[in-house]
């Protein structure tokens, strides 16, 4: 894979310490790129901060800690990053999380919807400034294939009547790619690309905290799961790749343009939920 020197270019990963988020941030900094990482647990985060410098040989790798479940974390980890850098020229939006049980957080949303979507739709949101000043700029979207079980419930977005651990994952990354295929459209001509995908099944700690059925589906992954550095190629590709300069709104996997499902080019429900997530956001 060709890519870019990195040298002058300022990467954010989120859930970097660990699995496929951890990898990408270990190339990125060996790529020479100034990578901050945002990690929920600072014993985590320390470790792989300190692991990256040694294997890449940069120096220039910094950390945040938030827990993005929460939006006021979001906000203060945004705060945090634009008080140190004015720069921004790519986003990997690549944290996820997903509970056995309903849970919400203390914003009163449900725990994957807000980590999987919500937390980047407003990260983004608030470093779209810094991203503008950093033209041409990258913002990456780490989705699932997943995503093709998903439907957009407005009824029950957060899952409080009938709650599923695989619906509401599904929901979750189906309503990223409505929200990369939006963003995409409103940044057109700015410099700013945005773009998903799908990262393989990878053996990573993702479904260490859960139970039953879904625990199962984790431990095939873990199983059958290809490493989290080859399950980072397609978000490296799409953050360091020459061959995607300009190219925006799309879904890739394997480091290959791909259609997304038929359902997530619906342009009414993408809209729709853009409005929803604004007022969730705010309120």
């Amino acid at each position: 894979m060709a890519a870019m020197n990195m040298r002058g270019k300022v990467c954010l990963v989120t859930g970097s310490s660990s699995g496929i988020g951890k990898a990408t941030a270990k190339e990125l900094a060996r790529l020479g790129a100034t990578v901050v990482m945002i990690c929920r647990n600072r014993a985590k985060g320390e470790a792989a901060q300190v692991e990256i410098k040694a294997a890449s040989g940069n120096a220039q790798v910094d950390l945040i800690i938030a827990d993005l479940s929460e939006l006021s974390q979001v906000r203060h980890a945004a705060n945090s990053f634009t008080q140190k850098y004015t720069q921004l020229h790519v986003l990997i939006n690549n944290a996820g999380g997903l509970k056995s049980e309903w849970e919400v957080t203390s914003d009163g949303l449900e725990y994957a919807f807000v980590t999987n979507y919500l937390a980047p739709f407003l990260l983004t949101e608030l470093l779209l400034d810094t991203l503008r000043a950093s033209v041409p700029a990258r913002i990456i979207n780490v989705s699932s294939a997943g995503h093709a079980l998903g439907s957009i419930d407005f009824t029950d977005l957060q899952g409080e009547r009938r709650y599923s651990p695989s619906k509401a994952y599904a929901q979750s990354k189906l309503a990223q790619l409505y929200y990369t295929y939006e963003l995409a459209d409103r940044l057109k001509g700015t410099g700013i690309t945005v773009n998903a995908l799908h990262p393989g099944a990878v053996a990573t700690n993702f479904n260490d905290s859960l139970t039953g059925f879904v625990r199962f589906i984790g431990m095939f992954n873990n199983f059958v799961g290809t490493s989290p550095e080859k399950g980072a190629q397609t978000t490296l590709y799409l953050a360091t790749s020459p061959e995607v300069e300009g190219v925006s709104g799309k879904y890739f996997s394997k480091s290959k343009e791909t259609p997304s499902s038929k359902r997530s080019y619906d342009v009414t429900v993408r809209k729709r939920l853009w409005q929803v997530s604004e007022e969730l956001v705010r309120s």
